[in-house]
Protein backbone atom coordinates (compact mmCIF):
# COMPACT_ATOMS: atom_id res chain seq x y z
CA UNK A 1 0.00 0.00 0.00
CA UNK A 2 1.17 3.57 -0.60
CA UNK A 3 1.91 6.25 1.87
CA UNK A 4 -0.70 8.35 0.08
CA UNK A 5 -3.38 5.34 0.49
CA UNK A 6 -2.21 4.39 3.31
CA UNK A 7 -2.57 7.79 4.80
CA UNK A 8 -6.00 7.89 3.64
CA UNK A 9 -7.38 4.89 5.59
CA UNK A 10 -6.02 7.19 8.45
CA UNK A 11 -7.81 9.95 7.07
CA UNK A 12 -11.48 7.72 7.27
CA UNK A 13 -10.74 6.58 10.46
CA UNK A 14 -10.44 10.21 11.81
CA UNK A 15 -13.42 11.43 9.51
CA UNK A 16 -15.63 8.72 10.73
CA UNK A 17 -17.83 8.86 14.08
CA UNK A 18 -15.62 7.25 16.86
CA UNK A 19 -17.98 4.64 18.06
CA UNK A 20 -17.27 2.81 14.61
CA UNK A 21 -13.89 2.58 15.12
CA UNK A 22 -15.20 0.98 18.78
CA UNK A 23 -15.62 -2.09 17.01
CA UNK A 24 -11.40 -2.77 16.47
CA UNK A 25 -9.30 -1.70 18.72
CA UNK A 26 -6.62 -3.72 17.07
CA UNK A 27 -6.59 -1.52 13.90
CA UNK A 28 -6.72 1.71 16.41
CA UNK A 29 -3.55 -0.10 17.52
CA UNK A 30 -2.15 -0.53 14.12
CA UNK A 31 -3.17 3.53 12.50
CA UNK A 32 -1.66 4.09 15.63
CA UNK A 33 1.66 3.53 13.97
CA UNK A 34 0.77 5.67 10.41
CA UNK A 35 -0.46 8.89 12.19
CA UNK A 36 1.58 8.82 14.92
CA UNK A 37 4.89 9.37 13.17
CA UNK A 38 3.22 12.54 10.90
CA UNK A 39 1.89 14.37 13.87
CA UNK A 40 4.93 13.76 15.81
CA UNK A 41 7.58 14.59 12.84
CA UNK A 42 5.25 17.64 12.57
CA UNK A 43 5.34 18.74 16.31
CA UNK A 44 9.05 18.96 16.26
CA UNK A 45 8.84 21.51 13.24
CA UNK A 46 8.70 24.93 14.79
CA UNK A 47 7.57 26.20 11.48
CA UNK A 48 4.77 24.02 11.04
CA UNK A 49 1.81 25.83 12.91
CA UNK A 50 1.15 23.32 15.94
CA UNK A 51 -2.91 24.35 15.84
CA UNK A 52 -3.13 21.67 12.96
CA UNK A 53 -0.78 18.99 14.23
CA UNK A 54 -3.34 19.45 17.85
CA UNK A 55 -6.48 19.22 15.99
CA UNK A 56 -5.30 15.79 14.19
CA UNK A 57 -4.00 14.39 17.78
CA UNK A 58 -7.38 15.51 19.73
CA UNK A 59 -9.23 13.48 16.96
CA UNK A 60 -7.60 10.47 17.29
CA UNK A 61 -7.67 10.55 21.19
CA UNK A 62 -11.11 10.59 20.42
CA UNK A 63 -11.49 8.14 18.49
CA UNK A 64 -9.45 5.50 21.15
CA UNK A 65 -11.92 6.29 23.62
CA UNK A 66 -14.27 5.60 21.82
CA UNK A 67 -12.56 2.24 20.93
CA UNK A 68 -11.76 1.56 24.57
CA UNK A 69 -13.61 -0.99 26.82
CA UNK A 70 -12.54 0.42 29.88
CA UNK A 71 -9.41 2.93 31.81
CA UNK A 72 -6.71 0.21 30.87
CA UNK A 73 -7.60 -0.40 27.26
CA UNK A 74 -7.51 3.38 26.97
CA UNK A 75 -4.64 4.10 28.75
CA UNK A 76 -2.64 1.38 26.83
CA UNK A 77 -3.96 2.52 23.37
CA UNK A 78 -3.41 6.30 24.09
CA UNK A 79 0.42 4.84 25.50
CA UNK A 80 1.13 2.96 22.03
CA UNK A 81 -0.12 6.55 19.88
CA UNK A 82 2.30 8.77 22.07
CA UNK A 83 5.21 6.30 21.69
CA UNK A 84 4.53 6.94 17.86
CA UNK A 85 4.21 10.30 18.50
CA UNK A 86 7.61 10.18 20.02
CA UNK A 87 9.04 8.15 17.48
CA UNK A 88 8.51 10.69 14.76
CA UNK A 89 9.50 13.63 17.36
CA UNK A 90 13.03 11.42 17.66
CA UNK A 91 13.42 10.93 13.66
CA UNK A 92 13.77 15.13 13.33
CA UNK A 93 15.49 15.05 15.89
CA UNK A 94 18.06 12.36 14.64
CA UNK A 95 17.77 14.43 10.74
CA UNK A 96 16.11 11.25 9.60
CA UNK A 97 13.00 13.43 8.40
CA UNK A 98 13.35 16.75 7.33
CA UNK A 99 10.40 19.50 8.23
CA UNK A 100 9.73 19.94 4.60
CA UNK A 101 8.88 16.47 4.53
CA UNK A 102 7.19 16.27 7.91
CA UNK A 103 5.20 19.13 6.14
CA UNK A 104 4.03 17.41 2.88
CA UNK A 105 3.31 14.43 4.96
CA UNK A 106 0.63 16.67 7.41
CA UNK A 107 -0.53 18.38 4.49
CA UNK A 108 -1.38 15.02 2.74
CA UNK A 109 -3.13 13.80 5.50
CA UNK A 110 -5.09 16.66 6.13
CA UNK A 111 -6.01 16.82 2.56
CA UNK A 112 -7.56 12.83 2.59
CA UNK A 113 -9.38 14.59 5.95
CA UNK A 114 -11.12 17.18 3.81
CA UNK A 115 -11.56 14.51 0.53
CA UNK A 116 -13.51 11.68 2.26
CA UNK A 117 -16.72 12.21 1.84
CA UNK A 118 -19.38 10.76 3.94
CA UNK A 119 -20.40 7.42 1.89
CA UNK A 120 -16.76 6.85 0.90
CA UNK A 121 -15.29 7.11 4.82
CA UNK A 122 -18.27 4.24 5.30
CA UNK A 123 -17.24 2.12 2.98
CA UNK A 124 -13.57 2.48 3.50
CA UNK A 125 -13.90 2.15 7.28
CA UNK A 126 -15.78 -1.32 6.74
CA UNK A 127 -13.57 -2.54 4.40
CA UNK A 128 -10.55 -1.83 7.03
CA UNK A 129 -12.57 -3.19 10.54
CA UNK A 130 -15.46 -5.77 9.45
CA UNK A 131 -17.66 -5.49 6.10
CA UNK A 132 -21.53 -5.56 6.83
CA UNK A 133 -23.33 -7.70 5.22
CA UNK A 134 -25.07 -4.89 3.06
CA UNK A 135 -21.35 -3.99 1.90
CA UNK A 136 -19.23 -6.97 1.94
CA UNK A 137 -20.33 -8.42 -1.54
CA UNK A 138 -19.09 -5.46 -3.07
CA UNK A 139 -16.14 -3.84 -1.36
CA UNK A 140 -12.96 -5.57 -1.18
CA UNK A 141 -11.80 -5.90 2.34
CA UNK A 142 -9.24 -3.13 2.84
CA UNK A 143 -5.55 -4.82 4.44
CA UNK A 144 -2.79 -3.09 6.41
CA UNK A 145 0.62 -2.61 5.20
CA UNK A 146 3.23 -5.18 5.62
CA UNK A 147 5.18 -4.44 7.98
CA UNK A 148 8.51 -2.88 7.53
CA UNK A 149 12.30 -3.99 8.22
CA UNK A 150 12.99 -3.36 12.04
CA UNK A 151 16.75 -2.79 13.15
CA UNK A 152 16.33 -4.60 16.21
CA UNK A 153 17.52 -8.07 16.70
CA UNK A 154 15.26 -10.85 15.96
CA UNK A 155 12.60 -8.63 14.43
CA UNK A 156 12.66 -8.39 10.55
CA UNK A 157 9.79 -7.21 8.84
CA UNK A 158 7.95 -10.93 8.26
CA UNK A 159 9.19 -12.61 11.85
CA UNK A 160 9.88 -12.29 15.32
CA UNK A 161 12.16 -14.91 16.80
CA UNK A 162 12.38 -16.07 20.61
CA UNK A 163 14.81 -18.57 21.84
CA UNK A 164 14.51 -21.42 24.85
CA UNK A 165 17.33 -22.84 26.43
CA UNK A 166 16.29 -26.13 27.97
CA UNK A 167 16.92 -29.50 28.22
CA UNK A 168 16.45 -31.39 24.65
CA UNK A 169 18.34 -34.26 26.12
CA UNK A 170 19.30 -36.25 29.09
CA UNK A 171 17.39 -37.53 31.99
CA UNK A 172 14.81 -34.04 32.02
CA UNK A 173 14.31 -33.85 27.85
CA UNK A 174 10.76 -34.41 28.35
CA UNK A 175 10.56 -31.25 30.53
CA UNK A 176 12.25 -29.31 27.64
CA UNK A 177 10.44 -30.96 24.90
CA UNK A 178 6.53 -30.43 26.55
CA UNK A 179 7.82 -26.90 27.00
CA UNK A 180 9.04 -26.20 23.62
CA UNK A 181 5.55 -27.54 22.71
CA UNK A 182 3.46 -25.72 24.38
CA UNK A 183 4.70 -22.18 23.56
CA UNK A 184 4.86 -23.68 19.85
CA UNK A 185 1.27 -24.63 20.01
CA UNK A 186 0.50 -21.38 20.80
CA UNK A 187 2.49 -19.48 18.41
CA UNK A 188 1.20 -21.70 15.53
CA UNK A 189 -2.14 -20.55 16.62
CA UNK A 190 -0.90 -16.66 16.97
CA UNK A 191 0.37 -17.22 13.17
CA UNK A 192 -2.74 -18.56 11.71
CA UNK A 193 -4.51 -15.33 13.23
CA UNK A 194 -2.21 -13.33 11.55
CA UNK A 195 0.80 -13.38 13.89
CA UNK A 196 1.85 -9.77 15.43
CA UNK A 197 1.20 -7.06 12.99
CA UNK A 198 1.67 -9.54 10.35
CA UNK A 199 4.70 -10.81 11.67
CA UNK A 200 5.09 -14.63 12.32
CA UNK A 201 6.37 -15.84 15.75
CA UNK A 202 9.27 -18.30 15.77
CA UNK A 203 10.59 -20.52 18.29
CA UNK A 204 14.63 -21.31 17.93
CA UNK A 205 15.95 -24.21 20.73
CA UNK A 206 19.03 -25.26 21.99
CA UNK A 207 19.89 -27.94 24.48
CA UNK A 208 21.70 -27.37 27.73
CA UNK A 209 21.03 -30.47 28.71
CA UNK A 210 19.81 -29.13 32.13
CA UNK A 211 23.40 -28.40 33.03
CA UNK A 212 24.28 -25.26 34.04
CA UNK A 213 27.86 -25.61 32.12
CA UNK A 214 26.04 -25.42 29.48
CA UNK A 215 23.78 -23.28 29.32
CA UNK A 216 26.17 -20.33 28.65
CA UNK A 217 26.78 -21.88 25.19
CA UNK A 218 23.61 -22.35 24.60
CA UNK A 219 21.92 -18.86 25.60
CA UNK A 220 25.17 -17.44 23.27
CA UNK A 221 23.83 -19.89 20.33
CA UNK A 222 20.54 -18.33 20.40
CA UNK A 223 21.49 -14.52 20.70
CA UNK A 224 24.71 -14.73 18.44
CA UNK A 225 23.89 -17.09 15.63
CA UNK A 226 19.87 -16.87 15.42
CA UNK A 227 19.73 -13.59 16.19
CA UNK A 228 16.92 -14.00 18.63
CA UNK A 229 14.65 -11.10 19.90
CA UNK A 230 14.20 -12.68 23.37
CA UNK A 231 14.14 -15.58 25.62
CA UNK A 232 10.76 -17.82 26.46
CA UNK A 233 10.59 -20.72 28.72
CA UNK A 234 13.91 -21.50 29.55
CA UNK A 235 14.07 -24.72 31.91
CA UNK A 236 15.45 -25.05 35.55
CA UNK A 237 16.56 -23.26 38.17
CA UNK A 238 20.44 -24.16 38.14
CA UNK A 239 20.22 -23.36 34.41
CA UNK A 240 18.66 -19.82 34.44
CA UNK A 241 20.93 -18.99 37.14
CA UNK A 242 23.54 -18.66 34.38
CA UNK A 243 20.75 -17.96 31.50
CA UNK A 244 19.07 -14.51 33.13
CA UNK A 245 22.03 -13.27 33.88
CA UNK A 246 23.14 -13.09 29.75
CA UNK A 247 19.66 -11.69 29.04
CA UNK A 248 20.01 -8.87 31.59
CA UNK A 249 23.94 -7.79 30.69
CA UNK A 250 21.95 -7.36 26.80
CA UNK A 251 18.87 -6.25 28.41
CA UNK A 252 16.52 -8.63 26.20
CA UNK A 253 13.73 -10.17 27.90
CA UNK A 254 13.90 -13.05 29.75
CA UNK A 255 10.15 -14.40 29.99
CA UNK A 256 8.39 -17.32 31.30
CA UNK A 257 10.99 -19.71 32.63
CA UNK A 258 9.62 -23.24 33.93
CA UNK A 259 10.58 -22.68 37.75
CA UNK A 260 9.81 -21.03 40.12
CA UNK A 261 12.83 -20.08 41.99
CA UNK A 262 13.20 -17.03 43.65
CA UNK A 263 16.40 -15.85 41.95
CA UNK A 264 13.93 -14.66 39.31
CA UNK A 265 11.84 -12.77 41.59
CA UNK A 266 13.75 -9.95 43.22
CA UNK A 267 12.80 -7.20 44.95
CA UNK A 268 12.18 -4.99 43.17
CA UNK A 269 11.65 -6.75 40.23
CA UNK A 270 14.73 -6.78 37.09
CA UNK A 271 13.00 -4.61 34.15
CA UNK A 272 13.71 -8.04 31.53
CA UNK A 273 12.77 -10.82 33.72
CA UNK A 274 9.14 -12.09 33.72
CA UNK A 275 7.75 -14.85 34.85
CA UNK A 276 4.32 -16.47 34.07
CA UNK A 277 3.96 -19.16 37.24
CA UNK A 278 3.69 -18.93 41.07
CA UNK A 279 7.23 -19.42 42.96
CA UNK A 280 8.02 -22.52 44.90
CA UNK A 281 8.05 -21.09 48.11
CA UNK A 282 4.26 -20.38 46.92
CA UNK A 283 3.85 -23.58 46.44
CA UNK A 284 5.60 -25.52 49.06
CA UNK A 285 3.85 -23.11 51.52
CA UNK A 286 0.52 -23.85 50.26
CA UNK A 287 1.26 -27.75 50.54
CA UNK A 288 2.74 -27.72 54.13
CA UNK A 289 0.03 -25.76 55.19
CA UNK A 290 -2.17 -28.42 53.42
CA UNK A 291 -0.66 -30.85 55.64
CA UNK A 292 -0.70 -29.97 58.66
CA UNK A 293 -4.38 -27.85 58.75
CA UNK A 294 -6.44 -30.87 56.35
CA UNK A 295 -4.10 -33.85 57.14
CA UNK A 296 -3.52 -33.19 60.75
CA UNK A 297 0.38 -33.70 60.67
CA UNK A 298 2.92 -32.55 63.17
CA UNK A 299 5.78 -30.67 61.91
CA UNK A 300 8.22 -33.42 63.09
CA UNK A 301 6.19 -35.46 60.17
CA UNK A 302 7.39 -33.47 57.12
CA UNK A 303 10.35 -34.24 56.00
CA UNK A 304 12.42 -33.27 52.15
CA UNK A 305 13.32 -35.01 49.29
CA UNK A 306 15.21 -32.37 47.31
CA UNK A 307 17.61 -31.88 43.97
CA UNK A 308 21.40 -30.74 45.27
CA UNK A 309 20.83 -27.81 43.74
CA UNK A 310 19.31 -24.22 43.52
CA UNK A 311 16.11 -25.87 42.62
CA UNK A 312 16.18 -27.89 45.85
CA UNK A 313 17.29 -25.19 47.83
CA UNK A 314 14.43 -22.98 46.50
CA UNK A 315 11.92 -25.35 47.64
CA UNK A 316 13.63 -26.45 50.53
CA UNK A 317 13.58 -22.87 51.54
CA UNK A 318 10.00 -22.85 50.57
CA UNK A 319 9.11 -25.36 53.26
CA UNK A 320 11.63 -23.56 56.07
CA UNK A 321 9.76 -20.57 55.38
CA UNK A 322 6.24 -21.80 55.86
CA UNK A 323 7.13 -23.57 58.94
CA UNK A 324 8.01 -20.00 60.44
CA UNK A 325 4.84 -18.46 58.93
CA UNK A 326 2.79 -21.54 60.65
CA UNK A 327 5.00 -20.38 64.10
CA UNK A 328 6.61 -23.73 63.64
CA UNK A 329 10.72 -24.03 64.05
CA UNK A 330 12.20 -24.47 60.63
CA UNK A 331 15.80 -25.76 62.11
CA UNK A 332 14.76 -29.46 62.72
CA UNK A 333 13.52 -30.63 58.94
CA UNK A 334 14.78 -33.15 57.63
CA UNK A 335 15.97 -33.08 54.28
CA UNK A 336 17.12 -35.95 52.16
CA UNK A 337 19.26 -35.41 48.78
CA UNK A 338 19.87 -36.48 45.37
CA UNK A 339 22.39 -35.31 42.14
CA UNK A 340 21.09 -33.47 39.36
CA UNK A 341 20.40 -35.55 36.29
CA UNK A 342 20.68 -38.74 38.10
CA UNK A 343 18.19 -41.08 39.64
CA UNK A 344 20.54 -42.78 42.53
CA UNK A 345 18.47 -41.86 45.41
CA UNK A 346 20.41 -44.88 47.01
CA UNK A 347 21.38 -42.40 49.89
CA UNK A 348 18.30 -40.50 50.45
CA UNK A 349 16.52 -44.09 50.92
CA UNK A 350 19.06 -45.04 53.54
CA UNK A 351 18.90 -42.12 55.62
CA UNK A 352 15.02 -42.30 55.60
CA UNK A 353 15.18 -46.12 56.72
CA UNK A 354 18.24 -45.01 59.42
CA UNK A 355 14.95 -42.72 61.05
CA UNK A 356 13.91 -44.13 64.16
CA UNK A 357 11.01 -42.03 64.25
CA UNK A 358 9.99 -41.64 59.78
CA UNK A 359 8.08 -38.90 58.72
CA UNK A 360 4.41 -39.34 57.36
CA UNK A 361 4.72 -37.06 54.78
CA UNK A 362 7.75 -36.10 51.86
CA UNK A 363 7.89 -32.88 50.01
CA UNK A 364 9.61 -33.78 47.42
CA UNK A 365 11.50 -31.23 45.08
CA UNK A 366 12.59 -33.49 42.29
CA UNK A 367 11.99 -34.14 38.47
CA UNK A 368 9.69 -36.78 37.84
CA UNK A 369 12.21 -39.95 37.24
CA UNK A 370 14.07 -39.25 40.63
CA UNK A 371 11.13 -38.71 42.12
CA UNK A 372 9.47 -42.20 40.80
CA UNK A 373 12.70 -43.95 41.73
CA UNK A 374 12.59 -42.68 45.12
CA UNK A 375 8.55 -43.49 45.69
CA UNK A 376 9.26 -47.29 43.98
CA UNK A 377 12.08 -47.82 46.82
CA UNK A 378 10.17 -46.54 49.56
CA UNK A 379 6.40 -47.09 48.82
CA UNK A 380 6.36 -50.57 50.43
CA UNK A 381 8.03 -49.83 53.46
CA UNK A 382 6.08 -46.66 54.22
CA UNK A 383 2.97 -47.74 52.84
CA UNK A 384 0.98 -44.70 53.99
CA UNK A 385 3.77 -42.21 53.14
CA UNK A 386 1.92 -39.27 51.66
CA UNK A 387 4.49 -38.52 48.66
CA UNK A 388 3.61 -34.18 47.33
CA UNK A 389 5.81 -32.53 44.33
CA UNK A 390 5.82 -29.27 43.08
CA UNK A 391 4.85 -28.47 39.75
CA UNK A 392 8.49 -28.97 37.89
CA UNK A 393 8.60 -32.71 38.68
CA UNK A 394 6.50 -32.98 35.23
CA UNK A 395 2.82 -34.32 36.42
CA UNK A 396 1.96 -36.19 33.23
CA UNK A 397 5.85 -37.30 32.65
CA UNK A 398 5.40 -38.23 36.87
CA UNK A 399 2.36 -40.38 36.32
CA UNK A 400 3.95 -42.67 33.28
CA UNK A 401 6.35 -43.43 35.63
CA UNK A 402 4.75 -44.60 38.37
CA UNK A 403 2.12 -46.57 36.38
CA UNK A 404 4.86 -48.56 34.75
CA UNK A 405 5.27 -49.31 38.53
CA UNK A 406 1.93 -49.96 38.93
CA UNK A 407 -1.16 -48.91 40.31
CA UNK A 408 0.03 -48.79 44.24
CA UNK A 409 2.57 -46.47 43.88
CA UNK A 410 0.70 -43.71 41.86
CA UNK A 411 -2.31 -43.76 43.80
CA UNK A 412 -2.79 -40.97 46.22
CA UNK A 413 0.32 -39.29 44.95
CA UNK A 414 0.07 -35.39 45.08
CA UNK A 415 1.69 -32.81 42.98
CA UNK A 416 0.93 -28.82 43.33
CA UNK A 417 0.30 -27.40 39.59
CA UNK A 418 0.31 -23.74 38.48
CA UNK A 419 -2.38 -24.64 35.75
CA UNK A 420 -5.77 -25.98 35.79
CA UNK A 421 -6.85 -29.59 35.41
CA UNK A 422 -5.79 -30.89 31.82
CA UNK A 423 -8.69 -32.95 32.42
CA UNK A 424 -10.96 -30.55 32.90
CA UNK A 425 -13.38 -28.86 30.75
CA UNK A 426 -12.56 -25.02 31.22
CA UNK A 427 -12.42 -22.82 27.76
CA UNK A 428 -8.80 -22.35 28.47
CA UNK A 429 -8.30 -26.04 28.53
CA UNK A 430 -10.53 -26.43 25.73
CA UNK A 431 -8.70 -23.88 23.76
CA UNK A 432 -5.08 -25.47 24.60
CA UNK A 433 -6.32 -28.86 23.74
CA UNK A 434 -7.63 -27.86 20.46
CA UNK A 435 -4.38 -26.10 19.69
CA UNK A 436 -2.60 -29.39 20.81
CA UNK A 437 -4.52 -31.26 18.49
CA UNK A 438 -4.26 -29.02 15.40
CA UNK A 439 -0.85 -28.65 15.45
CA UNK A 440 0.78 -31.45 16.79
CA UNK A 441 -1.55 -34.79 16.50
CA UNK A 442 -0.92 -37.26 18.91
CA UNK A 443 0.36 -35.34 21.56
CA UNK A 444 -1.21 -35.90 24.97
CA UNK A 445 -1.93 -33.04 27.06
CA UNK A 446 0.66 -32.19 29.66
CA UNK A 447 0.73 -29.74 32.53
CA UNK A 448 3.78 -28.57 31.07
CA UNK A 449 2.82 -27.64 27.69
CA UNK A 450 -0.29 -26.25 28.98
CA UNK A 451 2.17 -23.86 31.11
CA UNK A 452 3.97 -22.98 28.06
CA UNK A 453 1.01 -22.68 25.90
CA UNK A 454 -0.61 -20.18 28.78
CA UNK A 455 2.87 -18.40 29.61
CA UNK A 456 3.46 -17.43 25.27
CA UNK A 457 -0.33 -16.63 24.99
CA UNK A 458 0.00 -13.59 27.68
CA UNK A 459 3.38 -12.64 25.44
CA UNK A 460 1.52 -12.45 22.45
CA UNK A 461 -1.44 -10.28 23.58
CA UNK A 462 1.00 -8.02 24.58
CA UNK A 463 3.21 -8.08 21.79
CA UNK A 464 -0.15 -7.08 19.74
CA UNK A 465 -0.60 -4.02 22.11
CA UNK A 466 2.46 -2.78 21.12
CA UNK A 467 2.31 -3.16 17.43
CA UNK A 468 4.67 -2.78 14.71
CA UNK A 469 7.20 -1.07 16.26
CA UNK A 470 8.61 -3.74 18.23
CA UNK A 471 11.23 -3.53 20.83
CA UNK A 472 12.18 -5.07 24.39
CA UNK A 473 10.85 -1.40 25.81
CA UNK A 474 7.88 -0.78 24.83
CA UNK A 475 7.26 -4.65 25.34
CA UNK A 476 8.47 -4.40 29.25
CA UNK A 477 6.48 -0.67 29.61
CA UNK A 478 2.96 -2.77 28.13
CA UNK A 479 3.52 -5.49 30.08
CA UNK A 480 3.95 -3.86 33.21
CA UNK A 481 0.52 -2.24 32.49
CA UNK A 482 -1.10 -5.60 31.42
CA UNK A 483 -3.96 -5.84 34.47
CA UNK A 484 -6.69 -8.77 34.46
CA UNK A 485 -6.03 -10.83 31.66
CA UNK A 486 -8.58 -13.44 31.68
CA UNK A 487 -7.57 -16.43 29.70
CA UNK A 488 -10.39 -18.63 31.26
CA UNK A 489 -8.31 -20.30 34.00
CA UNK A 490 -11.11 -19.17 36.88
CA UNK A 491 -8.11 -16.82 37.73
CA UNK A 492 -7.08 -13.46 36.29
CA UNK A 493 -3.36 -12.16 35.26
CA UNK A 494 -1.97 -9.18 35.70
CA UNK A 495 1.61 -7.69 35.63
CA UNK A 496 2.81 -4.30 37.11
CA UNK A 497 5.82 -2.49 37.51
CA UNK A 498 6.68 -3.74 41.00
CA UNK A 499 4.80 -7.26 39.61
CA UNK A 500 6.41 -9.56 37.35
CA UNK A 501 4.19 -12.86 38.27
CA UNK A 502 1.80 -13.19 36.46
CA UNK A 503 -0.24 -15.51 38.65
CA UNK A 504 0.05 -16.57 42.06
CA UNK A 505 -2.29 -19.19 42.26
CA UNK A 506 -2.14 -23.21 43.20
CA UNK A 507 -3.89 -26.21 42.04
CA UNK A 508 -4.01 -29.08 43.86
CA UNK A 509 -4.18 -32.78 42.11
CA UNK A 510 -3.36 -35.83 43.06
CA UNK A 511 -3.19 -39.54 41.20
CA UNK A 512 -5.63 -42.28 41.66
CA UNK A 513 -4.99 -46.15 40.32
CA UNK A 514 -5.49 -45.48 37.00
CA UNK A 515 -2.71 -43.01 36.83
CA UNK A 516 -5.17 -39.17 36.24
CA UNK A 517 -4.95 -36.73 37.80
CA UNK A 518 -7.89 -35.68 40.28
CA UNK A 519 -8.21 -32.03 41.60
CA UNK A 520 -7.98 -31.86 45.51
CA UNK A 521 -8.74 -29.34 47.98
CA UNK A 522 -5.63 -28.02 49.05
CA UNK A 523 -7.27 -25.24 51.89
Amino acid sequence: MSFRSSVFLVAALLATPASAAGTNADVVRNLASRVGPIVGAASACQAIDQGRVQAIVDKFREVIREASTGGSDRDELTRVFNGYVADGRNRVGAAQTDCNAAGRQLAELERSLGQAAPSQTATSLAGVIAPSAAVAATVPTATLPPPTNSNVQGVTANEIRFGIAAPFSGASKELGRQMKLGIEAAFNRANDGGGVAGRSLRLYSADDGYEPARTLDAMKQLYEKDKVFGFIGNVGTPTSAVAMPFALQRRVLFYGAFTGANILRNDPPDRYVFNYRASYAEETDTVVRYLVKLRRLQPRDIAVFAQQDAYGDAGFSGVAKAFRSLGLADTSIVRFNYKRNTVDVDEAVNQLRAMKNPPKAIVMVATYRAAAKFIEKTRDLYPSMIYTNVSFVGSTELSDELMLLGPRYASGVIVTQVVPAVGGYSSAVLEYKSALEKYFPGEAPSYVSFEGYIAANVLVQAMRRVGPQLDSEALIDTLENMRDIDLGLGAKLGFGRAEHQASHKIWGTALDERGKFQAIELE
